[in-house]
């Protein structure tokens, strides 16, 4: 049995946010747990009372995700685990989105988990100790079609995540990407995901993607909370972890993606030219 751990938890009020902060606190952690309605964190305060804090916060303001997680800090004394939830998925082709949405995508799920990180990062330094947990997605591995801007964000945390891994070992803090395949969470529904307009000329694209998405491909949300706990509390974490069954998919895709490279293998070094 691990010691307890104080944990700062984005978005907290549902999803896996809320299912994370809920095994935490179970097992006796204290939960700093935030969302943009504190009101949606109640229950969870009447039920583990002093251990969890609940606070208002929208990750796209980056002077209250500074006062939040300063607040948190300095409310419990210090933070183990830095757990960034917060975000939301946005559908459509390519040639679909705005540019708009588009933004407001990335402004939560790449630059509220930047946020999120910077404000935590002098904390965790001075400590000598802590553990980052930005939360990616399959999504972030894999692209498929009418989801490219949401995994375009997602592809840019797990670069952020993967370069913060360098940066700050050193310091004694780590980091773990946590990357969920499917499940039966709320995300498919209009507070976790919006869709662009669609154009007739995608229909086909959809449907053949529909086709795949079937109920047996959606895990058990219930049954990830040990995973992190797992991870939260190995002495080496993993950079990476896969939640579900994406993993023969993964390996199938990267697999081709060396067989296209090593196809092209004389035409890249033909590339690397002579200074001679």
């Amino acid at each position: 049995m691990s010691s307890p751990k104080t944990w700062f938890v984005t978005g907290a009020s549902r999803g896996f946010g809320r299912r994370w902060t809920e095994t935490a606190l179970a097992r006796g952690d204290k939960v700093a747990a935030t969302a943009r309605d504190p009101q949606s964190l109640e229950a969870l305060r009447s039920q583990y009372g002093e251990a969890v804090l609940p606070l208002a916060l929208d990750v796209t303001n980056h002077e209250e995700v500074v006062r939040s997680v300063n607040d948190a800090h300095q409310h419990f004394g210090r933070l183990d685990v830095v757990l960034s939830v917060a975000g939301y998925g946005y559908m459509g082709a390519v040639e679909e989105v705005s540019m708009q949405d588009a933004r407001a995508n990335f402004d939560t799920n790449v630059f509220g988990t930047l946020s999120v990180i910077q404000a935590a990062l002098p904390l965790l330094r001075a400590q000598g100790s802590g553990h980052i947990l930005p939360v990616s997605s399959a999504g972030g591995i894999v692209a498929f079609p009418t989801g490219g801007i949401y995994e375009a964000t997602k592809f840019a945390v797990e670069g952020l995540a993967e370069a913060l891994a360098g940066e700050v070992a050193g310091f004694g803090i780590k980091v773990t990407i946590i990357e969920p395949g499917p499940f039966a969470t709320d995300f498919m529904n209009e507070s976790s995901v919006r869709q662009a307009p669609p154009m007739p000329a995608y229909d086909t694209v959809r449907q053949h993607l529909a086709s795949m998405l079937t109920t047996d491909a959606f895990g058990d949300p219930c049954a990830t909370g040990d995973a992190i706990l797992k991870v939260v509390d190995s002495p080496e974490p993993p950079l990476r972890l896969i939640l579900g069954t994406m993993l023969p998919l993964v390996k199938q895709v990267y697999a081709e993606r060396l067989k296209v490279w090593e196809s092209w293998e004389s035409v890249s070094n033909a590339a690397q030219g002579s200074r001679n």
